[in-house]
């Protein structure tokens, strides 16, 4: 939120379908460049992801990454532009890196996160698939759909901004 009713809004990648949740989380570390340790659960899901990767371009944690409290959930960016504004996570909020970038300089550890419920409008799931979230990762069946993101009590994870049935297109 910048104030005055005034917020910015930020193109995102949000859970694909089994994926997808909503609540009230505080941001509880921030990293810049960060490494990544797949989860164990999505480790169970694809083996052949690799247990670390460093940070850097190709990591898939992209340029900042801002931690939702104990969660294994994360605002971060994307090696993967064109996912933004699909439904192919596994439940993380991506961005691009320039974006990630400019939130990451506007937060603070603390910093409120909302993410409200939502899910493809009818139009946009039967769309068809969505490039995958991952370049190793199987096809998705997930459709996709425009998303939204702002810092502070926003809503990072819901692609229609709490306004049924309409698209926001990716934005800055």
């Amino acid at each position: 939120m910048l104030g005055g009713g005034k917020a910015l809004r930020y193109g995102v990648r949000v859970g694909r379908d089994g994926f997808t949740w909503a609540g009230t989380e505080r941001i509880s570390r921030m990293k810049e460049w960060p490494d990544w340790f797949p989860p164990s659960e999505m480790i169970e899901r694809q083996p052949y992801l690799p247990r670390f990767m460093a940070g850097g371009n190709g990591n898939p944690l992209g340029a900042r990454a801002m931690y939702l409290g104990k969660t294994l959930y994360r605002i971060h960016g994307t090696n993967q532009p064109s996912t933004i504004g699909h439904y192919v996570s596994s439940g993380c909020v991506g961005m691009l890196n320039e974006d990630v970038e400019d939130l990451f300089s506007r937060v603070q550890v603390g910093t409120r996160v909302v993410v409200l419920p939502g899910k493809p409008p009818e139009s946009v799931a039967n769309a068809g698939p969505p490039p995958p979230a991952n370049p190793m990762a199987p096809p998705s069946s997930a459709g996709n759909a425009p998303a939204a993101a702002a810092p502070g009590n926003a809503a990072p994870g819901n692609p229609t901004n709490g306004m049924a049935g309409t698209s926001l297109p990716p934005a800055r």
